[in-house]
């Protein structure tokens, strides 16, 4: 079972960047997709960006197009996401999934999870 772990959350302001990290263990993860989602209060999850373990191919939210960057480090077994130009909107929990492939086409069907980690923009 794949298990993931995310870091990097924080308070910061509107307009600062954040680099989140998710440690990825248990297993091989060439056949994977890992992938970033967050939820904010009162909001249903929101999909924000995807990547192909094995060739690195990337996927991203409209809303976060140009924003936000994901990137992988196979030696490491840990995927990031790099958040710029963070705006009070972008505060909610962030949370790292992983899955089959097709899940970042369907942007759905991820089957594990991390914890989450809380992100904080304050105007």
């Amino acid at each position: 079972q794949v298990h993931l772990v995310e870091s990097g959350g924080g308070l910061v302001q509107a307009g600062d960047s954040l680099r989140l990290s998710c440690a990825a263990s248990g297993g091989t993860f060439d056949d994977y997709g890992m992938a970033w989602l967050r939820q904010a209060p009162g909001k249903e999850r929101e999909f924000l960006s995807g990547i192909t373990w094995e060739i690195g191919s990337t996927f991203y939210a409209d809303s976060v197009k140009g924003r936000f960057t994901i990137s992988r480090d196979k030696t490491n077994n840990t995927v990031y996401l790099q958040m710029n130009s963070l705006n009070p909107d972008d505060t909610a929990v962030y949370y790292c999934a992983a899955g089959p492939r097709r899940a970042l086409v369907l942007r759905a069907g991820f089957t594990d999870w991390g914890q989450g980690t809380q992100v904080t923009v304050s105007a």
